[in-house]
């Protein structure tokens, strides 16, 4: 007797990911399963402008992933599951290295748990009872108020 499993990563490509995980008898019943799994877990990253806020490492059992912030144009510099989550958000700029171990289910997790761990830049400046033009870098604030806007859509040409 064996079964099948699927490790199934869902997003919108703007901020928004989910990790689900489906067992089954058969290969299509344990994606779906595993899709119905992401969709329930979704949840918003807050991004600055193509990249993640600030430096943070996820941890889930023996893995542990440093995600931190890349220049504009250095693409997603990350391996095997975490690269799938990271382009899944809508991350297109960020330096991932996995450490411990190599499990791909347990580094696609604690990538996530890294991802749950990121704060708005407001938010930081909240807890510190500061302004956030103090102590956050001014291009990433920039770009942080940018990608809180939305994307920019050009005027079309008449």
């Amino acid at each position: 007797r064996f079964s099948f499993t699927a490790l199934v990563v869902i997003g919108d490509g703007a901020g928004r990911v989910g990790l689900g995980y489906g067992k089954a008898k058969e290969v299509p019943l344990a994606i779906q399963k595993g899709t119905e799994e992401a969709k329930k877990n979704m949840f918003a990253v807050p991004l600055a402008g193509t990249t993640v806020t600030h430096p943070t490492i996820g941890v889930q059992g023996a893995a542990r992933v440093l995600l931190k912030p890349a220049a504009p144009g250095t693409g997603v510099i990350a391996g095997g599951a975490a690269r799938a989550i990271l382009e899944e958000a809508g991350i297109h700029d960020v330096l991932c290295k996995s450490l411990g171990s190599p499990n791909h289910i347990n580094v696609a997790r604690a990538t996530i748990n890294g991802l749950k761990g990121l704060k708005r830049p407001d938010e930081i400046a909240r807890l510190r009872g500061l302004s956030a033009e103090e102590f956050v870098p001014k291009g990433l604030l920039e770009a942080y108020k940018e990608s809180e806007r939305g994307p920019h859509v050009p005027d079309e040409v008449a």
